[in-house]
């Protein structure tokens, strides 16, 4: 049986070449020559794909209220690879936890200059989406930049949301815009010959200077006469709408993943509420055609990640966001019925609000219970395995690192940052013990040439779940890639620690499988009996792991 990726590539593939019997015929294979992937395929040209515009509320409308994409149950994401990660792609870049990060990686996260450049700044056009107040610019070089404010009476708040949120996320895996905090003289600012503005009535036209001042008017003015900013560097490639989190984008024929069964989107389950981000929606996305080693494929951004924290753009949280979604018809029966009497968890929090980061705790937070306003399809089908993926990624940021990102929302009392870094570590450490000891949490398998078989326990280094009393166990077998399962190898062995002993000697020749399944033994959480399967090759140099199967 192949891998979800291989499976959901191979079918995509097959409509398209010549070559689908051979791929067909390679079928039963269990692993294959590249495997692990190390990078998601792209082999088709896009070069077709048209921009397309998603109706924001019919999207919202179908989160809500129905359950859209694949209706078969408890699937396991399709785009992992044989040991169980995610692959690069031009959905997600392995960071943190992949390799080790720096607190300066992470204080620049996607940036790759300097900001616009300085002089007299062009504006092209009115912000046209979103609350925040902004507009779209051309720097002294002619670059082209998308600039929001903060709201008038809230500085600091939604632009250093932005700028900490967009590093975090940057860390996490996720193509990010270039996000740069700039102090915005209105001087300093002509409108284009060419600008204009589209006015509540419809009608389009000239914009003019007083279109402006009212970008001013409803954005906060610092005591220097400045206006606090972010300017978004113009993605690259042709901008061609934001994606859904469900389904596929049909003219993209590299697409061919439902979307809800991608595990990065289904992290974001664990991610939005470790930051807060109540604002899932494809509005805040944004896929480009780019040119990649000579061919067009989509890039797929989460361009907007500002909704976090305890802000948003025009002020703070209301109090029941990231604790209940927009409309829940099991909670407005339980308030109709109590006459509304019934209290839920947010009303009873006590929070401390800090003008600059809003409404943002850690003390009441439930990772399990967090929700965002509207569920998406893969928020709803994130399973036990990418939940637990999603948490080792959050858990592998260190105080130092978290401070880091917080630092660069550039926040003028200390006292603000310090908020932010302290409700993001508590935050993290209950990702941590709600999620990584819910499976089977062993992780980093390598087996010797000795035969000795060495893995960590994730949970157990967290600090969030004892060591099983019992120990470990490990059965052993041989493993043909074609038919499956061969003959035991010995009887199971034993250890107290991650270091078990094969039971003899491991095929020799090189090419051959070996297939170890490996639990704790009781006394240890439920969860941990069920083995992890994995499985090794024999190289000239070793052995390498070549699969990871933590759920069916």
């Amino acid at each position: 049986m192949t891998t979800p990726t291989r499976l959901a590539t191979r079918l995509g593939l097959c409509c398209l070449l010549a070559a689908a019997p051979a791929l067909l015929g390679g079928a039963e294979r269990k692993f294959f020559d590249d495997d692990p992937l190390a990078r998601e395929p792209e082999t088709q040209d896009a070069a077709k794909v048209q921009e397309w515009s998603i109706d924001l509320f019919i999207d919202l409308a179908t989160n809500l209220f129905t359950n859209p994409g694949d209706p078969t149950p408890d699937v396991r994401a399709q785009n992992i690879n044989t040991i169980d990660e995610v692959p690069d792609s031009n959905w997600f870049t392995n960071r943190i936890l992949a390799r080790p990060l720096t607190p300066d990686e992470v204080a620049r996260g996607p940036l790759t200059g300097n900001g616009p450049a300085p002089g007299t700044w062009s504006v092209a056009s009115r912000k046209l989406a979103g609350f925040a107040p902004g507009f779209t610019m051309r720097d002294a070089v002619g670059d082209l930049w998308f600039v929001s404010f903060d709201a008038a009476g809230h500085p600091e708040a939604a632009t250093g949301a932005i700028m900490v949120a967009n590093k975090l996320f940057w860390a996490l895996g996720y193509w990010q815009v270039e996000n740069y905090l700039i102090a915005v003289q209105p001087d300093q600012l002509v409108i284009a010959e060419t600008a204009t503005y589209t006015p509540p009535s419809g009608r389009e036209r000239p914009m003019e200077r007083r279109d402006l001042d009212d970008v001013f008017a409803r954005s906060h003015r610092s005591m220097d006469g400045t206006y606090r900013a972010v300017a978004a560097r113009a993605l690259a490639g042709r901008p061609i709408g934001g994606f859904r989190y469900s389904g596929t984008r049909p003219d993209d024929p590299n697409d061919v993943i439902p979307h809800e069964h991608r595990r990065e989107l289904r992290a974001l389950k664990v991610f939005g509420a470790w930051t807060n981000l109540v604002d899932m929606k494809a509005g805040n996305t944004l896929d480009t055609l780019i040119v990649e080693n000579g061919r067009s494929v989509v890039r797929h951004y989460l361009q907007d990640v500002g909704s976090t924290f305890g802000t948003g753009a025009n002020g703070p949280r209301e109090y029941d966001e990231g604790w209940e979604y927009l409309y829940d018809g099991q909670l407005t029966r339980k308030r109709l019925v109590s006459l509304g009497f019934f209290v839920e968890p947010w009303q009873t929090v006590p929070y401390f609000e800090q003008p600059a980061i809003g409404r943002f705790e850690g003390d009441a937070f439930e990772p399990q219970a967090w929700r965002p306003r509207v569920p998406t399809a893969a928020f709803r089908r994130a399973r036990a395995d990418d939940t637990f993926w999603a948490a080792r990624r959050v858990a592998a940021f260190s105080d130092e690192l978290i401070r880091s990102a917080a630092r660069e929302g550039r926040y003028s009392d200390p006292a603000a940052e310090k908020l932010l870094g302290d409700v993001l570590i508590m935050r993290r450490q209950k990702i941590a013990e709600a999620y990584l000891p819910a499976i089977s949490p062993l992780v980093d398998f390598a087996l010797s040439e000795d035969g000795r078989l060495r893995f960590r326990n994730a949970a157990v280094e967290a600090g969030v779940a004892m060591a099983p009393a019992g120990g470990y166990s490990a059965s052993w077998s041989a493993f043909d890639n074609a038919t499956g399962p061969g003959p035991s190898l010995g009887p199971a062995t034993t250890a107290v620690s991650g270091e078990l002993a094969a039971p003899g000697a491991l095929p020799s020749p090189v090419g051959a499988f070996v297939r170890v399944q490996v639990s704790a033994l009781a006394p240890a959480p439920a969860a941990w009996i069920h083995p992890v399967d994995v499985y090794f090759q024999r190289t000239a140099n070793g052995w390498r792991l070549v699969g990871l199967e933590r759920a069916p």
